[in-house]
């Protein structure tokens, strides 16, 4: 049975995290941490379990899960590394990149996992894309096209301070996740256009992001809170890839059905599919209970942050930038 604690409920996927966890058979949620005493409270009384002090909680668990705000990432992640605990941090791994380089060092000294929650690696139509690539199916790799827009989430997310940055930060991580898990290719070179158009708020909340891989691969992607607070979910995750022969494209939200209610005044989406979520969670208690290495490294989240990194330079310079300019 591998105990887990999560620290802080400042991010909205701490309660589905938390959901996952009490429905795994090999996992028990001994309690939660929040400097937020109030809604920490709140939140174990929902799940069933213990609020109680960071450090007392650490003593207590086998692995954390890490859902602070961005800003706050390593703070919490490090005491518990330390202590050699396994942690599974929200994307991004951090508001900037010497937190994140901080976090992957501590895991490493302690011989800890550092996981990050991609869970878009687990909606099976993205897997299925993944099959093709890796099975050679689209002949040789020439371009990618995706896209996450969702829903301006509000609160801390659009603080800098707390949040690192607007919509470019929270939705470009996600997809170029995929997008190097797929091509198995890094980033050299990104340019992106980063504005605020739609929301009067202290952060971005759209751009276009356009990246170079190492492989010759030339990608676009639009992160953005372009969707109305009507849209009938949280958002999208999209991903096509071009290749020498043939095209494959993947809707990761796709798996749902059309529901049009009268007495909500709105349509909405009921998804049928798997649930990401329970396939991350799942996943990182397989690796913390057997030993293996969990496959979303603190590698892969600075990778994604990187690129983020890249765009608000490209976009406040007006030029190109190399990750290497960067890491």
């Amino acid at each position: 049975m591998v105990r887990i604690g999560i620290l802080s409920f400042a991010h909205m996927h701490a309660g589905s995290y938390a959901r996952c966890v009490k429905g795994l058979p090999n996992a028990e949620l001994v309690g939660i941490a929040d400097s937020a005493k109030a809604r920490g409270e709140r939140m174990a009384q929902r799940f069933e379990t213990r609020y109680m002090g960071r450090d007392e909680l650490i003593e207590r668990v086998d692995a954390v899960v890490v859902t602070a705000e961005n800003a706050r990432h390593a703070r919490w992640a490090i005491p518990a590394a330390k202590a050699g605990r396994h942690v599974l941090c929200e994307k991004p791994i951090a508001a900037d990149v010497t937190d994140a380089k901080r976090m992957i060092k501590a895991c490493e000294k302690s011989g800890v996992q550092l996981g990050i929650a991609f869970p878009c690696r687990y909606m099976p139509p993205m897997r299925r894309l993944k099959a093709l690539c890796d099975g050679g199916e689209l002949g040789r790799f020439l371009a990618a096209k995706g896209t996450n827009r969702g829903r301006m989430p509000g609160g801390w997310f659009t603080k800098p301070k707390l949040s690192g940055g607007g919509a470019v930060l929270d939705h470009t991580v996600h997809v170029l996740d995929l997008m190097r898990w797929m091509l198995k290719a890094e980033v050299v070179e990104v340019y992106a256009e980063v504005d605020r158009l739609m929301h009067d708020i202290e952060s971005d909340d759209c751009g276009t992001v356009t990246m170079t891989f190492d492989n010759g691969v030339f990608a676009t992607l639009d992160p953005s809170w372009s969707r109305p607070q009507s849209y009938p979910t949280w958002g999208d995750v999209t991903l096509q890839i071009v290749g020498t022969d043939g095209v494959a494209a993947s809707d990761g939200v796709g798996q749902k059905l059309d529901l049009y209610d009268d007495r909500r005044g709105r349509g909405d989406w009921r998804y049928w599919g798997f649930n990401p979520d329970e396939g991350l969670v799942a996943d990182f208690v397989d690796a913390v209970e057997s030993g293996r290495p969990f496959d979303i490294t603190g590698t892969d989240g600075l990778r994604a942050l990187e690129v983020a990194v890249a765009a608000y330079r490209s976009a406040e310079q007006g030029r190109p930038v190399k990750i290497a300019e960067v890491s």
